[in-house]
């Protein structure tokens, strides 16, 4: 007896170190885990689909209504919405499409915003059966537009959620503030157990509209659309067999320290006081740093051994080649398809797309989820990767087990990634269920081409309009 009980005074510290490391390590581990159970992305329902339509058509006579334009402007504008991969079907905010584009009032932005928000918030609720009053996170996300009350409080008084809601509204993070939101949300899972959290995600466009003629302000009139997504996330193990997704890894890269990076991309004004948004040229430069130095991060936290130990051997030799020989090899890249099954990029435009296409080593099959989000949906900001998950989706391209790397760029400049696991097989055709049938199409070529051809004739280069 008096053995047993020295024994099981020297196993008991023994038992608390075992029971200490099990919850601290394992059970705590499994509290972390965020899944997605649903996520919902925006189009404009039947009633408002023809008025909303930015088609070329459309955007030829906006353009033609910016009295500040030379023949020159004109051009360039023409010549970029025919080159930027985006379709016919497109959404315009209310005001633009009014002709309004100049004199955007309040209402205009608060009515946006609530078309958006709330349509996919209705629709998630609908389809998931979750209540608003279950909700204990929500994070709403636009950069360009910061109203009072925020637009969290706006949702929250919508829909009349719980007091105690843990609430965030975030303003100004960019193309990839989607990303920042998610990785917010699992944050805030290492923290609170047993939670379900609603992301929103979209952009103010109509207020933003640039009516300038600075050729690196107008771009943005070119590529960006109307759209957004909400998602919602859990870390309930309980929960998980009615999941679609969990994340796996999630790494952000900030360059905002850096002068040069932080002013690629900005909200300005030009010298005759109109309001945009500066794209310079050092943007290829800084998203380029920000996306090699996030997949440093990344990378060995997504590729098996063999990958990585491959490409150390050929790395070594290849630069023992370059050093004495002076070779001009192209540096050699990781094969990412080992340790992911999907690419799912930011729509941003054509050139994003095929810059990263290219960096990765991607094949078109590969990017055509990419380039059509951006055919029929355009660059919609930080809504932009869910409408390429959706093409995947609708498609029938994911099956449980596969992975999917997201890859996102924004203002700051910053570059957002992350890795998602898939599940269970998803064949939902969710918004894409009206024209997923067309996709790919045949050609992508922009009827402006035809149309509009004389753009493109150099000895109207000396004309302007007045």
């Amino acid at each position: 007896m008096k053995f047993f009980m020295e024994s099981l005074l020297y196993l008991l510290p023994l038992f608390y170190i075992i029971f200490y490391l099990c919850n601290n390590l394992v059970f705590q581990k499994r509290n972390q885990c965020c899944y997605m159970l649903a996520y919902e992305c925006y189009k404009a329902s039947d009633d408002e689909e023809a008025s909303r339509r930015l088609d070329s058509q459309s955007c030829t006579k906006i353009v033609f209504r910016n009295k500040n334009l030379g023949l020159e402007e004109y051009r360039f504008l023409l010549q970029t919405i025919v080159n930027s991969g985006i379709g016919e079907e497109t959404y315009g905010p209310k005001n633009i499409m009014e002709g309004r584009e100049g004199s955007a009032s309040l209402t205009d932005a608060l009515w946006e915003m609530d078309d958006i928000i709330f349509t996919i918030l209705d629709r998630l609720f609908s389809r998931t059966g979750i209540s608003p009053s279950e909700i204990d996170i929500l994070v709403v996300n636009v950069s360009l537009f910061s109203t009072f009350p925020s637009l969290t409080s706006r949702v929250m008084n919508r829909y009349k959620m719980r007091e105690d809601v843990k609430a965030f509204n975030l303003s100004g993070m960019g193309c990839s503030a989607s990303l920042v939101a998610v990785d917010l949300v699992q944050q805030l899972f290492k923290t609170y157990k047993n939670k379900l959290a609603i992301v929103v995600s979209t952009e103010s466009m109509g207020p933003n509209w640039y009516c300038g003629k600075e050729k690196s302000m107008i771009l943005s009139n070119c590529l960006f659309r109307s759209g957004g997504c909400s998602m919602l996330l859990t870390n309930n193990n309980s929960l998980k067999n009615r999941a679609i997704l969990k994340l796996k890894y999630s790494v952000r890269t900030h360059f905002g320290s850096n002068d040069e990076a932080y002013g690629c991309c900005i909200q300005d004004e030009d010298v005759d006081g109109y309001r945009g948004f500066r794209l310079s040229k050092k943007l290829t430069k800084s998203a380029a740093q920000a996306f090699t130095n996030n997949l440093q991060v990344l990378v060995p936290k997504i590729l098996p051994l063999r990958e990585l130990l491959r490409h150390a051997i050929v790395s070594y030799y290849w630069n023992y080649r370059k050093t004495t020989t002076k070779s001009h090899m192209t540096s050699p890249m990781v094969n990412l398809k080992t340790g992911v099954e999907h690419f799912c990029i930011h729509p941003g435009g054509r050139a994003v797309i095929d810059g990263l296409g290219k960096t990765l080593g991607l094949n078109e099959n590969d990017l055509e989820p990419a380039r059509m989000a951006l055919h029929r949906f355009g660059n919609t900001s930080a809504g932009g990767l869910w409408y390429v998950l959706g093409y995947m989706e609708a498609k029938k391209r994911l099956k449980k087990g596969d992975r999917i790397l997201m890859i996102s760029l924004g203002a700051g400049f910053k570059c957002n990634n992350c890795v998602w696991e898939v599940i269970n097989d998803l064949e939902d055709v969710n918004v894409w269920k009206d024209c997923i049938h067309r996709y790919p199409p045949k050609s992508i070529i922009n009827p402006f081409v035809e149309r509009y051809s004389w753009i493109n004739d150099e000895y109207l280069s000396f004309v302007r309009f007045h």
